[in-house]
């Protein structure tokens, strides 16, 4: 279900004056951020992202918020506005641009730049770039645009007021509260301060860590398990990351220099993200520690650190090919250390586990967040939210960004900071939102599914395939093929039964054939001759047997052939 109101119908015309918040991604999920926003029949996207798929999606690579509801109104597209450089908030923008290419992208300076080079991948030309800093106000048709500075897990994250003759909007994009952060740049809490004042009359507001109590860890405090962690390790060190987070990486930089250790990047979003961040001045590499990986290799293994993508257990990443020793220049030995420096992603468990257990199989001696504290979340936690709760003083309140735990969670919290309950609006991708009057309330629905990315396709993967896909290699498919008379009807040859993943021994169907047989003449007798038909009543005898002699569903393909 894209939406959590089934007795909705499609929203009524915007009132005269009003906003219209339309999600399409991010809310009821974590990952695939996005929100349009109506206003005097023009629209304003907020972030443009992508969800990874779990194991219940095979063989899809991506998947994209659904442009349906937007798509025949591109031209009517202001702006997007990136909060900041995530996957889960940009990485579907060149799929947006492939509809429509000159779509002026807004956002801080690593953003854009992140951005860049992911448009060059897609080889997709350079659009129209607006960069923005912390404090800028610029305006895009009626939206009337100010910036944010927030303190996030990557940096130059920026939220957004957006104000409109139907009210101001905030929108927090990601953020926490971090008062040390790594660069200095705080969350600004006099601007959030500075809008409350002027009058919030409706707060989006990160969920992800709503369930959580108190506040979310510092960043910096890190670097003292990290170096304890080097202090004790006496061959290799591997650090896995996500290949965005910049402050992460800066620590074990630090770290390595402490201990008179070289650094190399494995991976290639690592190796094009970091170089970025360090061409723009937020990532400073000490003098002479930085190599390159295959001039690290012939390094003694104590004095060799690799920071390596694959902290979520990527098939294809850096960590997996090493956990599985197919490499081609990295090997894992006894007594290497493996520093997993992330948090899990929802439905990545499993993937995470095998590489763990892979490289202990080598002798690794594997850190994780379940173990050490080598980890920090970038999302604040139930103090931070209910701090931001007071300051601003919202008049209405759509908690966004996670699953419906969490945003019920932080729903729960608006409402103990004083907002009216009736002001705290619940809703799902799909649901519209109308700001009118002052008064925010769910207005209708639009189709919202998910869109899947599989190799060079793009939305031609349906829900229908995808259960295909899952009985194939769950259960495994049987394939029946016969040949009748095509004037008699009667069986000249077979049924030749074959089968993949189910049984694979001929005998097993000796059962059933004389029973296809006995139905095709009982089909045929009743006059019935189409082919179609034929194969349907071949269909339901061996999914009756199949079921009942093996308590198995496999993918059943009747082939009924005129001779």
């Amino acid at each position: 279900m894209s939406h959590p109101h089934p007795e909705l119908s499609a929203p009524d015309a915007l009132a005269e004056g009003g906003l219209r918040i339309i999600p399409l991604g991010g809310l009821g999920e974590v990952g695939r951020n996005m929100t349009a926003f109506e206003h005097d029949g023009r629209l304003l996207l907020v972030d443009c992202g992508v969800l990874f798929p779990e194991e219940d999606h095979p063989g899809v690579d991506l998947i994209l918020p659904d442009f349906s509801a937007i798509r025949d109104r591109l031209d009517a597209v202001e702006a997007l506005v990136l909060t900041h450089g995530h996957e889960d908030h940009i990485g579907a923008t060149p799929f947006l641009l492939r509809e429509r290419g000159d779509i002026p992208l807004v956002g801080s300076e690593l953003t854009l730049a992140l951005l860049g080079g992911k448009l060059r991948e897609h080889r997709l030309r350079e659009t129209v770039h607006h960069v923005v800093a912390a404090g800028d106000r610029v305006s895009f048709g009626p939206f009337d645009l100010e910036f944010v500075a927030v303190n996030h897990s990557i940096p130059d994250a920026l939220a957004v007021a957006i104000r409109t003759r139907a009210g101001l909007v905030l929108h927090t994009g990601d953020f926490k509260m971090d008062q040390l952060p790594l660069d200095g740049r705080i969350t600004d809490l006099r601007a959030f301060a500075r809008l409350g004042e002027e009058g919030v009359d409706l707060f989006m507001t990160d969920s992800t860590n709503a369930e959580m109590p108190g506040f979310t860890t510092a960043e910096k405090t890190i670097a003292p398990v990290l170096d304890s962690v080097f202090h004790a390790s006496e061959q290799r060190i591997i650090v896995a990351c996500f290949a965005s987070h910049v402050h992460r990486v800066q620590q074990v930089l630090d770290a390595a220099a402490a201990h008179g250790r070289k650094c190399a990047y494995v991976g290639r979003s690592m190796v094009r993200n970091m170089a970025v961040a360090r061409d723009l001045g937020y990532l400073t590499v000490p003098p002479g520690v930085l190599v390159d990986a295959k001039e690290l290799a012939e390094l003694p293994p104590e004095e060799q650190v690799l920071i390596s993508t694959g902290s979520q257990g990527e098939p294809l990443s850096a960590l997996s090919r090493i956990a599985q020793r197919n490499h081609h220049f990295v090997h894992i030995e006894e007594g290497d250390t493996v520093i997993l420096a992330s948090s899990l992603i929802p439905g990545n468990e499993n993937a995470v586990y095998r590489v763990i257990n892979g490289l202990s199989r080598w002798g690794a001696r594997v850190v994780h967040k379940a173990n050490a504290n080598v980890h920090v979340s970038g999302h604040a936690s139930a103090g931070e939210l209910l701090y931001c709760y007071n300051i601003v003083r919202p008049r209405n309140v759509l908690p966004i960004h996670g699953e419906v735990r969490h945003m019920i969670a932080n729903a729960e919290l608006a409402v103990a900071t004083g907002v009216p309950r009736e002001r705290v609006v619940m809703a799902e991708d799909g649901v519209v939102v109308d700001l009118v009057d002052g008064v925010a309330r769910i207005a209708g629905k639009v189709e919202c599914g998910y869109v899947f990315v599989d190799g060079a396709s793009v939305g031609d993967i349906t829900e229908s395939s995808l259960k295909d896909r899952r009985i194939l290699g769950e259960e495994g498919f049987i394939s029946v093929i016969v040949v009748v008379d095509s004037n008699t009807g009667s069986v000249v040859s077979g049924p030749e039964i074959h089968a993949r993943g189910f049984a694979e021994d001929d005998a097993t169907f000796d059962e059933v054939r004389p029973e296809i047989v006995a139905a095709l003449d009982r089909l045929v007798a009743e006059g019935v001759t189409d082919t179609h038909q034929l194969q349907q009543g071949v269909r339901r005898v061996v999914g009756r047997w199949v079921s009942k002699a093996h308590r198995r569903r496999p993918m059943i393909i009747p082939v009924v052939v005129e001779a």
